[in-house]
């Protein structure tokens, strides 16, 4: 589908991080922008945020909502589909409810009513592989499970070979690794993308599923205290609260600066390239969580050092690298370093005014459904 100028495009979730960065991509590139967004209280705790541009035609809805996603999909020739409950929120049949069943719900309507959609655009997950691929010293790449639960408590937070349980190195993680996602929200994710991509086969539409890394960036909310570790740290810091760091703080993850991800969608969009395929979106680069901490604080200007307490979350991956090279060959590319991305978020959060620490009380409610565990032993004990 190569973009024609006047072409509408659906945005659901388009108030958000990704969603409201890439609505200002496609009014800038000469689409007609409807958003959709529930303005969800945890996130948008002060209602529609400035950012949400007067261009786009906005409708504060659910995409659960029948009629209304009905109504936002008529006359539409693109769908971006942003909108999901995310993060490690506690509430097992909202996750279930917006991303699997509002996922099934909006395809079922486009074939149903006979839409005239010509490409739906799916924000896929990281969380869909249950680890990152990983290399061995025997057995050279592999792709681990999920790490037990009985390992983390025993405060082993190292990624074993699958074959021979050596412990391994992490690299890149390619689509073809496996899937099978162990959280709540990582289960929906697949569910979101299996839905979208088996839909798009059998109705002849081109569907993209694209697999986020961490994603982060200016209008990052400063309100979700389950979601977004770089806007975690700072509202922390800015509180004079050390950031807290989950196992030992040595995991890795693929930051990738909001700006690129919103370029992806629109490449996913115009290019037959990526029709009918899950594409990883990331910066292609590992970064340790515990330098991400630091980076904040320094950026900030604030002497407040980390904490590790020996705590884990069942189900979270060690080491996540994206391998973008699918996306490279329909001409993503990823272009803000993670230094230049953290200074463009700290300069947006401090013209926030005053930002409060969410986490403390969260933190008690992560613990009180079991979410957060314990370790054992926890590190240096």
């Amino acid at each position: 589908m190569r973009h024609e100028p006047g072409k509408r495009a659906l945005v659901t979730g388009g108030a958000g991080l990704i969603g409201s960065h890439l609505s200002d991509l496609l009014l800038k590139e000469g689409y007609r922008v409807r958003i959709l967004d529930n303005l969800e209280p945890q996130t948008h705790r002060n209602g529609k945020p400035a950012w949400v541009p007067s261009e786009a035609e906005f409708t504060n809805a659910d995409v659960t909502d029948r009629a209304a996603m009905t109504a936002a999909l008529r006359d539409v020739d693109v769908v971006f589909h942003q909108a999901a409950y995310g993060g490690y929120m506690p509430e097992m049949g909202k996750y279930v409810h917006v991303n699997s069943f509002g996922t099934a719900q909006m395809l079922e309507i486009i074939r149903d009513e006979n839409l005239p959609v010509e490409k739906v655009v799916v924000a896929s997950s990281q969380a869909v592989y249950r680890e990152g691929a990983a290399v061995c010293p025997v057995h050279e790449l592999v792709f681990p499970d999920t790490r037990p639960a009985e390992q983390l408590a025993s405060g082993d937070y190292a990624v074993h070979c699958p074959l021979c349980n050596a412990v391994t190195t992490p690299t890149t993680t390619p689509e073809e690794a496996p899937m099978g996602g162990e959280t709540v929200y990582a289960i929906t994710k697949v569910d979101q993308e299996r839905l979208a991509l088996s839909w798009g086969r059998q109705t002849g539409v081109p569907t993209v599923a694209l697999r986020y890394s961490c994603t982060y960036g200016p209008r990052q909310s400063v309100f979700n205290p389950y979601t977004g570790v770089i806007a975690i740290f700072a509202t922390r810091l800015l509180n004079g609260q050390p950031p807290v760091l989950y196992e030992d703080g040595e995991q890795t993850r693929d930051l990738c600066y909001v700006g690129d991800v919103a370029r992806a969608n629109l490449i996913a969009a115009t290019t037959d390239k990526l029709d009918g395929l899950p594409v990883n979106v990331g910066s292609g680069r590992k970064t340790n969580i515990r330098e991400v901490a630091e980076m904040v604080a320094e950026g900030l200007g604030v002497s407040i050092q980390p904490v590790v307490r020996g705590e884990f979350r069942p189900g979270e991956m060690r080491h996540l690298i994206s391998d973008v090279s699918r996306a490279r060959v329909a001409g993503y590319e990823p272009t803000v370093d993670l230094q230049a991305g953290i200074e463009r978020y700290l300069e947006w959060i401090r013209a926030q005014g005053g930002v409060r620490d969410y986490f403390a009380a969260a933190e008690e409610v992560l613990r009180e459904k079991r979410i957060v565990h314990q370790a054992a032993k926890p590190p240096g004990r």
